[in-house]
């Protein structure tokens, strides 16, 4: 029972909201006790809000996760939760966001409510058009990035906001990918994949990644980065984002993964590495 809630919370997909950490490290806040404590409460609070989203999207769409290969293993779906159990989920989730954003400050809560409205709205209709459907969950992730520094008040990068912006293109239009390697395009559980051809994703998939390495390159390289952090060296990071979004792409259209980002982060070895020493790297320039 306790493994299957923790699959009805997506407790896995809570590393998506690790973004929000992202205007803490790039403002040299790391260190602040305090700002810290700030932002995990937001992230938890977006933990929070991404559940509830999660849940309300699994019981509206539970006709058509049975139909799916993979989906049809969902606790709703499979029917190992009922309906009214997570009906019960989502209010004591409702409960708890209220609490931690009750430590924010308006601005933030503003962000997690319009992150929350937005995924609603994805669940019962902009899932269904094609290309909308991308740039909402797109949209879902500069919201992330937005209200970590909203909540302590920090300047974000223009260019880090597009790269964050071409990172989730790039996620959700190789997840596309994915699906139709699956061959669920004609599949009542995904109806906008019959708007997609291999084709246009093989596009988009190319001018999304383009976006990121340009944007992150650009971000490291400005007058305001080099002279806010007093070094150049952040260029030298650009390899491990060139490394990952090239990795990606290899595991996706050789190995046909990329459904399931979460997956290939905790599971592919190369990934966690350079992962790893992207972060170890940017710590030790910036701190």
């Amino acid at each position: 029972m306790v493994k299957n809630y923790i699959k009805l919370l997506r407790i896995s997909h809570w590393v998506k909201n690790t973004f929000v950490f992202v205007p803490l490290v790039f403002s040299k806040n790391l260190t602040e006790f305090d700002v810290f404590v700030t932002v995990f409460l937001a992230a938890a609070a977006f933990s929070a809000a991404s559940s509830i989203v999660y849940i309300i999207n699994d019981i509206t769409d539970i006709e058509n996760d049975r139909a799916h290969p993979q989906k049809k293993n969902r606790p709703l779906a499979s029917g190992a939760v009922s309906i009214r159990s997570a009906v019960i989920t989502v209010t004591i989730l409702s409960i708890v966001l209220v609490i931690l954003l009750s430590f924010c400050n308006i601005e933030f809560i503003i962000t997690v409510a319009g992150y929350t409205f937005l995924n609603i709205l994805y669940s019962f209709s902009l899932k269904k058009i094609v290309i909308v459907d991308l740039i909402s969950i797109a949209t879902g992730f500069m919201l992330r990035i937005i209200g970590g520094a909203l909540v302590i008040d920090v300047y974000i990068s223009n260019w880090l906001i597009l790269t964050t912006l071409f990172l989730s293109l790039f996620l959700a239009i190789m997840k596309r990918k994915s699906e139709i390697g699956l061959n669920i395009q004609n599949s009542e559980s995904r109806t906008v994949l019959r708007d997609y051809t291999v084709e246009f994703i093989d596009q988009l998939s190319s001018i999304s990644a383009a976006g990121i390495i340009i944007c992150y390159a650009l971000y490291s390289v400005s007058e305001r980065t080099t002279v806010f952090f007093g070094t150049e060296n952040l260029v030298f990071t650009t390899i491990f984002v060139i490394f990952g979004v090239f990795r990606y792409m290899f595991l996706v259209y050789t190995q046909n993964k990329g459904e399931s980002t979460i997956e290939i982060l905790i599971s592919d070895i190369p990934t966690i590495l350079n992962t790893l020493l992207y972060i170890f790297v940017i710590i030790l320039i910036i701190y």
